[in-house]
């Protein structure tokens, strides 16, 4: 929404969202992070040994 004051001069201010606090994570959730970061920390060890056999 485009405002401008008495003078002219626009006013484009963000509006702020609503804060609201964090859910801890479901044991579903926490299964699923625990398993990308495996599936990360996989990743990064083979690109490291293939990275030092090259």
């Amino acid at each position: 929404m485009r405002t401008t004051n008495e003078n002219g001069i626009l006013n484009n201010y963000a509006t702020e969202p609503k804060l609201y606090f964090a859910e801890y994570p479901s044991p579903e959730q926490q299964s699923r992070y625990a398993l990308q970061a495996a599936a990360a920390a996989l990743l990064v060890t083979s690109l490291l040994l293939i990275a030092f056999v090259a």
